[in-house]
């Protein structure tokens, strides 16, 4: 690698830890259920704990116009959805073509997995450990960056010619501290190997990971968790349940979401539901409803994030940054 192209690199890396540093200034509003009698409304049933609308925009790369609504400052903030610990959700919006394709140059990763769903549009990856390709609808990427990786994320070639929607969504799911510094992978997952469940009428899960059922989705996690795009119709009522101590949370792409008998979330908003109970009810509002539903063990040891590396100890952070600026990570592969 050329001193130009260690240079670029660093000056990325950099620019990210000087973003992703700053407090976040949200006007999300935090709509708490919390002054309701649970027991009057729902014996049984998990509630809401509360619904943030999304944030104001901002861009990552020139590519990705994001809602950052999982983050280490807020709006929700990632110890509260741990082991998802940052959610950017990119609304549909449309992009003209461009002769270059937009996006995010190389920059590093330590310490967790990016998990990027693509809805509409298409996005290319690659990564300096041979993990790379091209995801459209309904396809998932799933980069373990474990002990250090650089890659970039841009839209592909074709859409770039064409323009049209974007949407799509970057999870960063934590790595318990015995996996941190394991070996990076990367899992290509094509929306055809993803397992769809039928419910009632006209409703469906569609796995990428976790259960349903006997169902299972086909990404490999670390921890235990589910992540799933939730296909709901107004006459269906599709029940889920988790583990109580479980975070869950539910991201509304389309259409709008009833949890349980009465509790409304509009579309682009987020859910985050309480701890009082297993189980809980979706069914759309009126029309199609789709649903991005998130549920996780809680990774029960310490969060300390710096820009594109999570650790444990600041310790960890401060050696996370000498091993990038001095090549640990590995070169970035030649063209």
């Amino acid at each position: 690698m050329t001193s130009y192209q260690q240079l670029s690199i660093l000056a990325v890396g950099f620019a990210l830890f000087a973003f992703l540093s700053k407090p976040i200034q949200s006007e999300s509003v935090n709509l708490s259920y919390k002054g309701f009698n649970k027991k009057d409304v729902m014996k049984d049933l998990r509630t809401i704990d509360s619904i943030f609308s999304p944030p104001p925009v901002h861009f990552v790369g020139d590519g990705f116009r994001v809602h950052s609504l999982i983050t280490p400052r807020g709006p929700i903030r990632s110890t509260r959805m741990n082991p998802f610990i940052m959610l950017d959700y990119n609304a549909p919006h449309f992009f003209s073509p461009a002769l270059t394709p937009r996006g995010v140059d190389v920059h590093p990763h330590r310490g967790f997995e990016t998990v990027t769903i693509a809805y509409q549009g298409e996005i290319a990856h690659q990564d300096n450990k041979g993990g790379g390709g091209v995801i459209g609808p309904g396809d998932v990427q799933w980069m373990t960056a474990a002990s250090g990786v650089l890659h970039e994320e841009f839209h592909s070639e074709s859409y770039s010619k064409e323009g049209g929607i974007f949407q799509m969504v970057q999870l960063w799911v934590n790595l318990p501290a015995k996996y941190k510094m394991s070996q990076p992978k990367y899992q290509p997952i094509l929306k055809d190997s993803l397992v769809e469940v039928s419910v009632g009428s006209n409703s469906s899960v569609e796995l990428v990971a976790g259960s349903y059922g006997d169902a299972h989705g086909p990404a490999e996690t670390f921890s235990p968790l589910h992540i799933s795009n939730v296909q709901l119709s107004r006459e269906d009522i599709v029940p889920f349940s988790f583990p109580s101590e479980w975070n869950i949370g539910l991201l509304v792409l389309e259409g709008g979401l009833v949890v349980n008998e009465d509790q409304e979330v509009a579309k682009d908003h987020f859910a985050v539901l309480a701890h009082d109970a297993a189980s809980f009810e979706l069914r759309a509002l009126e029309g199609d409803t789709k649903v991005l539903l998130l549920a996780g063990e809680p990774i029960k040891e310490p969060i300390v994030s710096y820009g594109p590396f999570v650790m444990n100890t600041e310790e960890e952070i401060r050696q996370a940054i000498t091993d990038f600026q001095q090549g640990v990570f590995g070169d970035w592969p030649q063209d």
